[in-house]
């Protein structure tokens, strides 16, 4: 496994596998995520997975005690990092989790349907189609609380992100922007185009872990009319 060590500021390690998004960098941080959810030591304060970097926050004075103050904590991480990462290559990951999420497309839900058709010279059944039919991995949270960023979205309806981003954005709403797919999981500004939403709750603030999705897991949309909408939002009330 490839990687460097980067600090970031007195009290984080930037793992950097890579320098651009792809499935198998996503595997790697998957890889030693999974470590350190079953084993992290108790050194590490926290760490956060993001699309080709894992930033590992770590106790200093903790390590300093370990090594006998005879090394920087920041360089006594960077050995510890190493031991560990050599530990986790070649193990191999679970199978991920699969989240199915409800998506009624269109109308006042989606009101940029039409503008990412028009932009791939399709129809609106037809991005609906596509984008129900994707195979969708969450490469990471990140933007506001819960927010996932999705990829594997068709290259064939693709959209930029608007010149004017909104000022609020209705939660649970699904959007496209470049190659990615996400939904905001609350009422935030944002420039992604809005395609549709769905009546499952993202983020869930009395819940232990907040996050309805994590990084690894994987995402199946499917469509729903306006009444299966609201029938599953009063569900959930």
């Amino acid at each position: 496994m490839e990687y460097t060590l980067q600090p970031l500021g007195d009290q984080a390690v930037i793992i950097e596998l890579g320098d651009e998004i792809s499935n198998d960098i996503q595997k790697k941080i998957h890889l030693v995520t999974a470590y350190l959810d079953a084993e992290a030591p108790s050194w590490i304060i926290e760490y956060i997975p993001a699309f080709t970097t894992i930033t590992i926050f770590y106790e200093p004075m903790m390590l300093a005690r370990l090594c006998n103050h005879q090394v920087l904590p920041f360089e006594y991480a960077c050995k510890l990092i190493d031991d560990l990462l050599k530990t986790i290559t070649g193990n191999k990951l679970a199978e991920p989790r699969v989240v199915k999420i409800p998506v009624c497309y269109g109308g006042e839900f989606g009101p940029d349907l039409e503008t990412v058709a028009k932009i791939n010279g399709l129809t609106t059944d037809e991005v609906i189609h596509i984008h129900a039919g994707g195979d969708y991995s969450v490469f990471m949270i990140g933007f506001a609380p819960g927010f996932p960023f999705i990829g594997g979205m068709s290259e064939s309806i693709a959209a930029p992100r608007r010149d004017t981003p909104r000022l609020k954005i209705p939660a649970r709403t699904v959007g496209i922007a470049g190659m990615q797919t996400g939904v905001y999981p609350i009422e935030t500004p944002g420039g992604w185009q809005l395609i549709g939403r769905t009546p499952i709750e993202l983020f869930r603030p009395d819940d232990e872990i907040p996050s309805l999705l994590h990084a690894g897991d994987k995402v199946q949309f499917f469509p729903i009319s306006l009444e299966e909408y609201k029938e599953w939002e009063n569900d959930n009330k």
